[in-house]
């Protein structure tokens, strides 16, 4: 996990061209995604197209995300950042344990203090349509970003909390990152995008967060 410091970041739609302004506390993200070893280990299951230990776990919904987030914190004896009710969740802002972040603690994280699209050139930070030979690669294999997170563009999307727009997608949350199988254009620190929280693709994982 890597701590990150109190900040501030602009996030924007390209859709509907909004901008809007987040203020954020200090909080933990994992440097890397999930791996399909960890997600392993703690739930017992394999869902990913691809195997191996070192890639990120893929084939994952947001609500399997959620999950393991929970079942993560029981692990090691924290306290679980989700209330589950059917399909209603509830986030336990006090609560100790890991959970997804949010989009704008993703954006920040992902920028790490630089202000362009990308924190690197693309074919040194991201396995992207360009480099991928169209597969999933192991985690921490290009070059992280100032702050040490590995993967942040390119590899696997990443589920974060936030619904994406409920008035005109529902319960859609949103992804970020961009993924082995998208062109350029998608793997940028800007780019937002949304689906079903029960879809599952073989080109979106997650990586946890905590509240610091």
């Amino acid at each position: 996990m890597i701590s990150i410091a109190a900040g501030q970041v602009t996030l924007s739609d390209r859709r509907t061209e909004r901008r809007w302004s987040v203020r954020l506390q200090p909080y933990d993200i994992a440097a890397i995604p999930v791996t399909q070893e960890q997600y392993a280990q703690v739930t017992g299951e394999r869902p990913s197209a691809a195997t191996g230990d070192r890639l990120p776990v893929e084939s994952v919904s947001w609500w399997d995300s959620v999950r393991f987030c929970n079942a993560l914190s029981q692990r090691e004896g924290l306290t679980p950042a989700y209330r589950l009710d059917g399909d209603q969740v509830d986030w336990n802002v006090d609560a100790d344990g890991y959970r997804l972040p949010t989009e704008a603690e993703w954006e920040y994280a992902c920028r790490a203090g630089t202000t362009g699209p990308r924190y690197g050139p693309l074919d040194e930070i991201a396995w992207y349509r360009g480099n991928s030979a169209e597969r999933v690669h192991e985690v921490g294999g290009k070059q992280p970003n100032a702050w040490g997170l590995y993967d942040m563009l390119g590899n696997v999307w990443n589920w974060c909390w936030d619904v994406y727009d409920a008035e005109v997608y529902g319960s859609y949350r949103v992804l970020r990152g961009g993924g082995w199988f998208d062109e350029q254009w998608s793997c940028r620190a800007s780019v937002r995008r949304r689906s079903h929280p029960t879809f599952t693709v073989d080109d979106v994982g997650f990586r946890v967060a905590r509240s610091a």
